[in-house]
């Protein structure tokens, strides 16, 4: 340990707190909070404490920290969330940014402008968002658009400016899509409430403004403003056919809540939020997630909820969940300090909340499938497990090309051996190759393997192939030693070999007798364990094939001059194998049609 880290663990406060992990290049590479900052921080460089491989990696680049003292444990969780949504650092849990969304802003002007835009200028103006889904964002707009006059236009206007008449109206109010602010045909308070009108429609809050606007109506019709009243009641018709045709009502009450679930893959997560409002969802917002791996789900779960609601335009009164994220209380009154009400979160396990959890479930795993299958079509992505791989073993090269093979076969009889080929996590099934083995007759695997590793690469020597990054032999230390000394006596060097035992499912590498320390839950061991059991499936079916091949053969087959059709012949002619083993000569020549010459070929044979 550094001298510097040592010097700060010594002197470090009990108080809450943060704390930044730091590289030589001063790049905060972790930002954690802790009740204790004392404890927590020296726990990571406790020298017998159990870490995982992501946390050790970490460790080891650690060249400073730097704590910051809070008054509580909440405190701390806000400077965290900021911290991790200033610096997004590696190891951390992060939304990912590589677009900006969009979102709706209300402007602070005294006359507002409603529009789109993904830049956030802290002016007083509202923003409503962020939208992941453009294409409804652009519904919502026109809709809006539609049922309330708002002015398009992208002057800035006051009182004074629309006293001295110097902008006209365009055509927007003549087709009456505008009240004309701009020449103060429209009061301002009056062009005001629409505004807040707007902001509850697209905050959802559909009910409290329908109420509004009927009772607005009804006053506008008792002063005799028959034209103003026909024009809210259109305005409610609107909104109630968007209300009952474009939403669906999955809740009976009116409660605003977020349902959140998470699907993880790997390096790679996605959670989806259904917001429903007055009963109703009214959109579906998605963010993927990096720095998940070798994490827990309900720590990736916190870490979301911490960045994700750190900053929205709303806070519901509930929040349903998948299972309950690390620090569950804590989470809970930072969310009520930052709502300025109570906020639940809540597991649901049985009833209508449950299956809303499991739609959203089902959502984040198709957007988070199709988000690897598009990595996947990238020629430079290399597939998470192969990373792992990589690492497990500590490989120059990530192992992108991966050969495995197996031996089948039953007391030497019908003895083969399977090559299967798996590219970037993946089986290439053009590449797979079958080997009856030639040499041994004998139940030997280790002769059965040198055989085959050695007629592969011959052959692939010759016809100047490309060797795989890594070749997994099915076994322990003798069939690897056995494929060792065939790539030896091809003069093939520096070639990463590993054998894969099935009874404990041990990695071995050459030269090291003790098998590999790989945890059991790492993907890249899972790998290995698909490749290895997808060769001796193939080896298998191989082995069996030529067995069943084998049982079903004829003597007849054995007998030079026969051939199928005259096989058939004499099936017909006497009815059995039986009955033709008991013919004579002369049954053979006469009734079976053989010449005298094959004829007695048959009588020797049998």
């Amino acid at each position: 340990m550094k001298r510097k880290i040592q010097e700060k663990l010594e002197n470090l406060s009990t108080q809450p707190g943060v704390y930044l992990f730091r590289n030589n290049e001063g790049k905060v590479l972790y930002v954690g909070k802790a009740k204790n900052l004392r404890n927590r921080v020296r726990s990571y460089f406790q020298e017998n404490r159990p870490l995982d491989l992501k946390t050790g990696v970490m460790i080891r680049k650690i060249s400073d920290l730097e704590t910051i003292i809070v008054d509580n444990e909440v405190e701390a969780l806000i400077l965290e969330s900021n911290l991790v949504k200033k610096y997004k650092p590696r190891y951390n849990v992060n939304l990912r940014d590589d677009k900006s969304y969009p979102y709706i802003r209300i402007t602070s002007e005294p006359i507002p402008r409603i529009f789109v835009t993904r830049k956030i200028i802290k002016d007083g103006s509202k923003y409503l968002g962020p939208y992941t889904d453009v294409r409804h964002l652009r519904n919502i707009m026109r809709t809006v658009r539609k049922i309330f006059p708002i002015r398009s236009c992208k002057y800035y206007l006051d009182d004074d400016i629309i006293a001295r008449k110097k902008i006209r109206v365009c055509l927007d109010y003549h087709i009456k899509r505008c009240q004309g602010p701009c020449e103060g045909l429209v009061s301002t308070e009056e062009y005001n409430r629409m505004i807040n009108q707007v902001e509850k429609f697209l905050r959802g809050k559909t009910r409290e403004l329908l109420e509004e606007l009927n009772s607005r109506m009804k006053e506008e019709a008792e002063a005799l403003n028959f034209e103003q009243a026909a024009r809210l009641r259109d305005q409610m018709e609107m909104i109630e056919n968007y209300y009952f045709n474009s939403q669906k009502i999955v809740m009976t009450d009116s409660e605003d809540r977020d349902v959140v679930a998470l699907a993880v893959d790997g390096e790679d997560a996605c959670s989806v939020i259904f917001k429903i409002r007055d009963g109703k969802v009214i959109g579906r917002q998605h963010f993927y997630l990096d720095g998940v791996e070798d994490k827990e789900r309900n720590e990736i779960l916190s870490g979301f909820l911490q960045q994700y609601y750190q900053d929205v335009d709303m806070y519901p009164n509930q929040i349903l969940l998948p299972g309950e994220p690390q620090e569950m209380e804590l989470i809970t009154n930072w969310l009520n300090r930052k709502a300025g009400h109570r906020v639940e979160l809540t597991v649901p396990q049985i009833g209508e909340k449950k299956k809303l959890i499991e739609l959203a479930r089902k959502n984040a795993a198709y957007l988070l499938k199709d988000l690897m299958i598009q990595k996947e079509k990238r020629k430079d992505h290399i597939a998470y497990p192969v990373k792992v791989l990589q690492q497990d073993l500590q490989l120059p090269e990530p192992p992108r090309i991966i050969e495995a093979f197996d031996i089948s076969n039953l007391q030497g009889q019908d003895a083969v051996g399977s090559l299967v080929q798996f590219y970037n996590g993946k089986p290439r099934k053009s590449e797979y190759r079958h080997f009856k083995i030639r040499s041994k007759f004998t139940p030997d695997d280790f002769a059965m393997m040198h055989e085959i590793v050695s007629r592969r690469y011959k052959r692939l020597l010759e016809e100047k192939g490309m060797m795989p990054d890594l070749i997994l032999i099915d076994g322990g230390k003798g069939q690897l030693s056995s494929a060792l000394q065939a790539l030896r006596e091809l003069g093939i060097k520096d070639q990463p070999v590993i054998g894969l035992a099935k009874r404990l499912e041990e990695v071995f590498v050459p030269n090291i007798s003790d098998p590999q320390n790989i945890p059991k839950s790492s993907a890249g061991l899972k790998l290995l364990q698909q490749i290895r059991d997808e060769s001796h499936r193939f080896a298998i079916t191989y082995h069996r094939k030529l067995r069943d091949r084998r049982s079903m053969k004829s003597p007849l087959d054995e007998i030079d001059g026969i051939g199928p059709k005259r096989k058939a012949s004499l099936l017909r002619a006497f009815g059995s194998l039986k009955k033709i083993r008991e013919a004579s000569l002369e049954d053979l020549v006469e009734k079976g049609k053989l010449p005298e010459k094959i004829a007695l070929k048959l009588l020797d044979a049998f």
